[in-house]
Order: C-alpha cells, then sequence, then structure tokens
C-alpha cells in the first residue's frame, strides 16, 4: 500500500516536474525577448511566443499558467527577456511580476524631429507619428516653456534606461527631467551672461557642431559666432542654409541656396534662427558656454581639408582664406 503511494507522488510530482519545473525555452541564442503590449490579452502572449519559438512546449506553458492564475486579468505590458533554460513556473512568475527589462536608448546629434520619433519608436512602444504630432503641439510644448521650433532642445544627448512601454507622454516627461538635471545653476548663470537662454544656448550649438566635429575648435567658433551676435552682424553660417533647403547631403553652399527665405537662413535672417538644426550634442552645449574669448569674426575650412578652420578678424584676410579654400574645392571637383 505505501509503495502504491509512493508510486502515485513520485507520478504526480513526476507530472509537475514536465508542467512547471522543467526547463522550456526555445533553440536560441542566450537570450531573447516577448513583447506584450499595452492592453495585451493572454492571447496576444500565446501568439507572441509561438510566432517567434520562444517555447519548445506551449501547451505546457498554457498548463501553467493556468494552474498559477495567469490570465487576462492581470497580463502586465513589457519587454521580458527570456533567458535560456528557464521553466514555465520562472517564466509565468516574471510576467505576472512584470519584472520586463529596462531598453537602452541612446541618441546623440539626430538631424529633426522626425528622425528622432521614427528612431523612438523602433524602440520604444510609441507611434512615431502619434509622438511627432505630440512636438508639434504648441499648447502641449508650452506647458513645459517650448515651442514647436525649440523643443527639440529638451532631448539631451546621452543613454537611457527607460521601460519598453512607456508611453509618448512620460517618454517627454523624463526627458525634460534629464533636461532639468542638465542644465545646472552653473550651466544656467554661464547662459545668463551670454544674454541667452537655455534653448538659444542649444540653437547655438546645434549650428557650432556642424561646423566642425574637433571638441577644441568649437569654443573657437562659438567665440565667432557670440562676436557677431553682439555686433548685430548675420551669423552667415552653411549649416543653417544645409537645414534650410532640407537637402543634407549639400557639400558645397552656394548663391541660390544663401537667397533661401526660410527663417534658419542666417544669410537671409539676423540673429539664432527660431530652432536648432539638429539635436544639440552636450560638447557644443558647453563649447558655447565656454566660448574662447577672441577678436575673431570670421572663420572658413582649411584648405587641406584636416576638417579644421582659419580664423580672421577682418574681412581682407578672410577674403584670402576664402580663397584658398575655394580652389581647394574646385581643384577637387567638389560642387
Amino acid at each position: 500500500m505505501v509503495a502504491i503511494v509512493l508510486i502515485g507522488i513520485l507520478s504526480v510530482g513526476g507530472y509537475f516536474y514536465l508542467k512547471l519545473l522543467k526547463p522550456n525555452t526555445g533553440d536560441f541564442e542566450q537570450k531573447a525577448y516577448l513583447y506584450i503590449p499595452t492592453g495585451g490579452t493572454f492571447k496576444n502572449v500565446i501568439d507572441s511566443l509561438e510566432k517567434n519559438k520562444l517555447l519548445k512546449n506551449i501547451e505546457s506553458f498554457k498548463w501553467s499558467a493556468n494552474f498559477m492564475k495567469y490570465n487576462d486579468s492581470n497580463i502586465r505590458a513589457g519587454r521580458y527577456r527570456i533567458s535560456k533554460g528557464i521553466s514555465n513556473r520562472v517564466l509565468v512568475n516574471m510576467l505576472k511580476a512584470g519584472n520586463q527589462e529596462p531598453v537602452r536608448l541612446t541618441f546623440n546629434n539626430i538631424r529633426i524631429k522626425s528622425q528622432f520619433a521614427g528612431y523612438v519608436a523602433r524602440k520604444l512602444e510609441i507611434d512615431s507619428v502619434k509622438f511627432l504630432t505630440m512636438l508639434n503641439d504648441e499648447q502641449f510644448v508650452g506647458k513645459f516653456g517650448f515651442t514647436p521650433e525649440t523643443v527639440f532642445t529638451v532631448f539631451i544627448p546621452n543613454t537611457y534606461e527607460l521601460f519598453w512601454n512607456t508611453n509618448q507622454q512620460k517618454f517627454f516627461s523624463r526627458m525634460y527631467d534629464e533636461y532639468q538635471k542638465f542644465w545646472t545653476a552653473e550651466r544656467k548663470k554661464k547662459a545668463e551672461e551670454l544674454g541667452l537662454s537655455p534653448e538659444k544656448v542649444s540653437v547655438l550649438a546645434s549650428i557650432v557642431y556642424w561646423e566642425t566635429k574637433k571638441s577644441d575648435e568649437m569654443p573657437v567658433v562659438a567665440g565667432v559666432y557670440l562676436n557677431r551676435l553682439k555686433k548685430g552682424m548675420k551669423l552667415e553660417a552653411d549649416p543653417t542654409v544645409i537645414f534650410a533647403e532640407g537637402d543634407f547631403t549639400i557639400n558645397r553652399v552656394r548663391g541660390r541656396m544663401m537667397s533661401n527665405p526660410s527663417p534658419y537662413n542666417t544669410y537671409m535672417h539676423t540673429g539664432l534662427p527660431p530652432g536648432p538644426i539638429s539635436m544639440p550634442s552636450v560638447t557644443a552645449i558647453d563649447a558655447v558656454l565656454n566660448y574662447q574669448k577672441h577678436n575673431y569674426i570670421y572663420f572658413c575650412a582649411k584648405d587641406d581639408f584636416s576638417g579644421r578652420h582659419a580664423f580672421a578678424e577682418t574681412m581682407e584676410q578672410h577674403r584670402i582664406n576664402a580663397k584658398k579654400f575655394q580652389q581647394a574645392l574646385d581643384a577637387r571637383g567638389i560642387k
């Protein structure tokens, strides 16, 4: 009799082992991910597990989920890491608890808002069209002190961890919090001493970045533009012309382009453009805040194509530098 009971216990134990405790992940590398959308159902979970071949035995998972009371009433959206060799019990407990793995979101120097919206939508459960519409909503961005033109300055390039199912409003709020952390009392004081708001510092920084990728040159270039602003001169920055044209393949800015009436064209309009011409880099922002004091009013790329620039205090010297560079462009057939 005892033997029969023991056999029964072992049989039940074996059954529960096969259903709950035996490793049940599919044949993938060390890790894979299960995405459960906001408002998802148990059927969505099963469909995703089957479609992506994350489990060896889907029926044993269904049994385990039912046994552990995992159903439509407690589905939690998110991005869940499925480690190789885990059991149904571990998986169900993870899904019920909502123990998802955050997404690492890294961005830097993205050109325009629509590109950024597309990037974010590929990383998070956010619709790119709705996100872009939100960024262009005067009422929404106005609550944070921005305009649709300046709102791009809120996104400080870095690497952030967020949950995949973060919605667009929460994402923006998180980025605004990071923006406030970035703009410390020290940075705000430096901006105030320049007579610029943090947004305008970022607008200028976006121009500086596209003028030079040399971090040691950025404060010098920033100084040139600040000198021009103080004198009431047009910035005449080629990158603003390229932005106004909307063609980022342009290698050489020429006459017709400079007459583009866009408010972003600093050959046509005095002062800073209404918004950044790209997501400003942290290095460029700090270069503006810590600009180099000098008397340069002009600069142009050096004719050796080193990526560095020749600076000048007078138009006469600038014309000499510019002529050398134009001749170098012609010699290389750059149109």
